[in-house]
């Protein structure tokens, strides 16, 4: 709040006037951007300018064109290199051995650039002498050179990539071009003769191996077929022995018999059981099938068709007719005798096929004990086999990589791992120094560092410093003073009115001891305990105020002076009160919005009963305020909201309980408090709000407080400021509405 301690007197950076101290030395500024400049200028010109080139190698796997599809068929073929791969094969470039290589290929010894002792500076023997520096005499010239080389070398792997870069830097542009070029044609040279030597030594050392093997293999395939032919092991083909060959045979054979055995059984014993219940024989398919049965059959059948027709013209007892059934009696015996006949041939058939059965299982048991002991045996013929087997692979895998090592060796056809896809050219341009970018650096270090200086002076002498709070806080307990002489004093300047702040000291407390804003309001309701009170007669010091603000009607009491008063004092927090209600709580919104045009954060709180800040401001009335703020409903984030027609925020009253949150009035001031902090000027519009919520509000008797009283009854003003005086404010700042519009009070005329 703007009510601080009166002791202290707090200091801000004028931002401004430093900005104003540099513009006021902008000269030195100029002659130091210009010195820096061309010192760099200077500096840059006479370095012996430097030239880089570089090559670019792809490591990847290269075989011969007339091995690869043997490697493919063999399943060897390479991998790919890895990120360890390619970080060897950096190392490998940065060797000893392969630069060395390279400086005797170019006679690089010969070169003064990579024989610093060839010219030494004076510098550098004056060092030598005081001890500071190695005298390169100490190194032979072959490490001179080495050393030379590797600080002008840079190998790296390009990121995410196989390639591999070789960038070197020299005075000369043709040398810087060379040498690199001629590190990868070396690189090359040695990955293909290491393949060479490689494939070499393994055709020395496969060459007695395989001799060996042979002769392994020999051996093997020989003790296989020695135990095959002891252990009576005779291949049948499709991996399997006599033995299991004739063991399937057997119960293949088995399984069949034993099918028509149970088929005779059953056929016979159909056969059984209708003779046995006296059914008709014919009805049988193995009857029916008998030739002997169908004969018999067409011979019942003739019989019985001459007694039927013999019957119609003879009598029973006629001789024909006995004779016909006489036969066809003996036609019927015959038949149940082939019946009979034909089931002893079912059964003999049943009974042949049981024997068969018994001769195959005793068969089949002995088949299984040679079974069993051929499946010992064939434990030992496949071990052998494998041996076998194994040598013989190992043979032919021999066999094979010494014929592709011979040949690659034959043929010295050994590609390394590793082709060159950019090969160094000769730089046109200057890679050190540059030149322009170093001048432009240069001048920008003159203006930083000339810069600094006049700040860090501007700093340090207190120049650049600012009060705050304390030149505001002075300057009311001057005005308190000669208020104490002289009731009302009015000077403002010809050409701008002042915000006139009146006087309450000299009314009487007891005058206006009872006094309550006449509408609704937040802090309606909030009691204090009441201070000791003097008496002193009422209607004295009802006048003296009337005379007051008679005599302040020439002052201004406007938005824009109130908002220009806030804005020169550098006031943090007011206390708006409006007796006239939503009139006065809309001309608290529009000092709000006045403020915030002078690009000040300015934020409103509203407190009235009726909201009408939030409905002038906000884009809702339902939308989250301070009221959800004090029950907990709602963070700082949710209830701080913009206003629609301006830069200001506003915190509406919100929707939740008002008894409930002004519970926590306590809370409110330590909100209050807080947004001080994060905004340049915080308003409480309070409404028509009674004196002892804004003392409990407020906790400080040097608060600004801003009565707000456009349309406002002259008696309620003069009351409620004797109210103020009477809870101990001493001045209160009065605003009526737009520029140029005077105060005007019922019953009361204005002076002129």
């Amino acid at each position: 709040m703007s009510g601080v301690h009166e002791s202290q007197q707090d200091v801000d950076i004028d931002l401004g006037s430093l900005f104003g101290a540099i513009w006021r030395n902008r000269m030195r500024v100029l002659l130091a951007t210009v010195a820096g400049a061309g010192i760099a200028f200077v500096g840059a010109s006479l370095i012996t300018p430097k030239y880089k080139s570089e090559s670019r190698l792809l490591i990847e796997t290269r075989e011969p064109a007339f091995t690869t599809g043997t490697d493919r068929t063999q399943g060897r073929e390479q991998p790919a290199f890895d990120e360890l791969g390619i970080a060897s094969q950096v190392q490998l470039l940065k060797s000893a051995d392969l630069v060395k290589q390279v400086a005797r290929n170019m006679k690089l010894h010969e070169l003064e650039e990579f024989d610093a002792a060839a010219k030494p500076s004076a510098i550098s023997d004056l060092l030598v002498l005081l001890g500071v520096k190695k005298s390169p005499l100490d190194l032979a010239p072959e490490d001179r050179v080495l050393k030379e080389f590797n600080e002008k070398l840079a190998v790296y792997q390009v990121e995410k990539s196989r390639v591999i870069a070789i960038e070197f830097t020299s005075k000369d542009p043709a040398l810087a071009a060379a040498i690199p070029n001629e590190m990868a044609k070396v690189y090359l040279s040695l990955q293909s003769g290491a393949k060479l030597d490689t494939n070499s030594e393994a055709t020395r050392w496969l060459e007695p191996e395989i001799a060996n093997l042979r002769e392994k293999v020999r051996e093997a395939e020989q003790k296989v077929a020695e135990y095959r032919s002891q252990a009576d092991l005779l291949p049948t083909g499709e991996n399997s022995t006599f033995a299991v060959r004739q063991l399937n045979d057997i119960s293949t054979e088995l399984a069949r018999v034993r099918g028509e055995r149970a088929t005779a059984e059953a056929r016979a014993e159909g056969v059984r059981a209708v003779l046995k219940s006296g059914g008709a024989p014919d009805t049988l398919s193995e009857v029916v099938g008998s030739q002997m049965i169908q004969r018999l059959k067409e011979t019942e059948a003739q019989i019985q068709s001459q007694i039927s027709d013999l019957s119609t013209s003879m009598l029973e007892g006629h001789p024909r007719l006995k004779g016909l059934r006489s036969q066809l009696a003996g036609i019927r015996t015959q038949i149940k005798s082939e019946t009979q006949k034909i089931l002893s041939s079912l059964e003999n058939e049943a009974k042949t096929a049981r024997l068969r059965e018994t001769q195959l299982t005793q068969q089949l048991n002995t088949v299984k004990a040679d079974t069993a002991r051929a499946g010992e045996d064939e434990v030992g013929l496949k071990a052998l086999e494998r041996e076998a087997t194994a040598q013989r692979q190992l043979l032919e895998t021999y066999l094979a990589r010494y014929r592709e090592a011979t040949s690659r060796t034959d043929n010295n056809s050994t590609p390394a791992d590793a082709r060159i896809i950019s090969a160094a050219v000769a730089p046109t341009e200057v890679d050190f120094p540059k030149i322009i970018p170093i001048t432009i650096v240069g001048g920008i270090a003159g203006f930083a560092l000339s810069s600094i200086v006049i700040l860090l002076a501007e700093l340090f002498s207190g120049r650049a410093l600012k009060p705050i709070g304390g030149v505001a806080v002075a300057s009311r307990r001057r005005e308190e003073e000669e208020v104490a002489v002289e009731p009302v004093v009015v000077e403002a300047a010809a050409d701008e009115p002042a915000v006139r702040k009146v006087p309450v000291s000299r009314l009487d407390p007891g005058a206006v001891k009872d006094i309550r804003a006449p509408a609704k309001s937040l802090l309606s309701g909030i009691e204090l305990e009441p201070e000791p009170e003097e008496e002193e007669d009422e209607e004295v010091a009802r006048s003296s105020l009337v005379d007051a603000i008679a005599l302040d009607e020439e002052s201004d009491f406007s938005v824009a002076a109130v908002a220009r008063h806030i804005i020169e004092n550098n006031i943090s927090v007011a206390v708006s009160v409006s007796p006239s209600g939503d009139s006065g709580s809309t001309a608290t919104v529009m000092l709000a919005r006045r403020i915030a045009e002078e690009y000040r954060k300015t934020l409103i709180i509203d407190l009235t009963g009726s909201a009408c800040p939030t409905r002038l401001m906000a884009q809702s009335t339902h939308v989250p305020g301070i009221t959800d703020l004090l029950v907990g409903d709602a963070a700082f984030s949710e209830i701080i909201h913009g206003d629609r027609l301006s830069s200001a925020h506003i915190i509406p009253r919100g929707n939740a309980n008002i008894k409930r949150a002004m519970r926590g009035i306590d809370r409110l001031s330590m909100v209050i408090d807080s947004l001080s902090d994060a905004y340049d000027t915080v308003i409480v519009e309070c409404g028509p709000a009674e004196v002892e919520g804004v003392r409990r509000l407020t906790r400080d008797r040097d608060t600004d407080i801003i009565l707000s009283i456009p349309d406002a009854d002259e008696d309620a003003i003069v009351d409620l400021i004797g109210a103020f005086g009477e809870a101990g404010y001493t001045e209160i700042v009065l605003m009526t509405g737009e520029e140029g519009e005077p105060p005007h009070y019922p019953g009361h005329r204005v002076a002129a």
